[in-house]
């Protein structure tokens, strides 16, 4: 599938080709620390199908098995775009967040699973708004 995506403020769009079927969760603890959340969610595509308009920022990050990968982000607002190794990179790790699709992207598959923040499994018994609401 055709995936196209942009950051908050616009300034960096791209597009790529994507298996809907190879969505996944991460839940490593650099995943949780990079996003400031509980996981990242994200679908790999061909680097040969990626197009890129704009120019974002790149962290070189070394992982838990030694290997280095490129972490790019909106140097404006800060949205995470995606992910690649630094050398020999064959795919792009898309940040589904960032996604035009990312409703149509239900995940497959996690990993890291051992480092999950253990209440995520609770989540259907937390009270929820549909807006952003003021609770007593």
């Amino acid at each position: 599938m055709k995936v196209t995506g942009a950051c908050h403020c616009g300034r960096i769009r791209f597009e790529a080709e994507a298996d809907p079927s190879k969505v996944l969760i991460c839940h490593c603890l650099d995943c949780q620390i990079l996003t400031g959340t509980a996981f990242r969610l994200v679908i790999p595509a061909a680097l040969d199908s990626f197009m890129l308009d704009g120019e974002p920022r790149r962290y070189v990050r070394t992982g838990d098995s030694g290997a280095r990968r490129i972490q790019a982000f909106c140097g404006d607002c800060g949205s995470q775009l995606f992910a690649m190794a630094e050398q020999g990179a064959s795919q792009v790790n898309l940040r589904v967040g960032v996604l035009d699709q990312r409703q149509q992207l239900t995940p497959a598959l996690q990993i890291w699973r051992r480092s999950a923040l253990p209440w995520l499994g609770e989540l259907g018994q937390v009270a929820a708004c549909e807006r952003q609401e003021l609770l007593d």
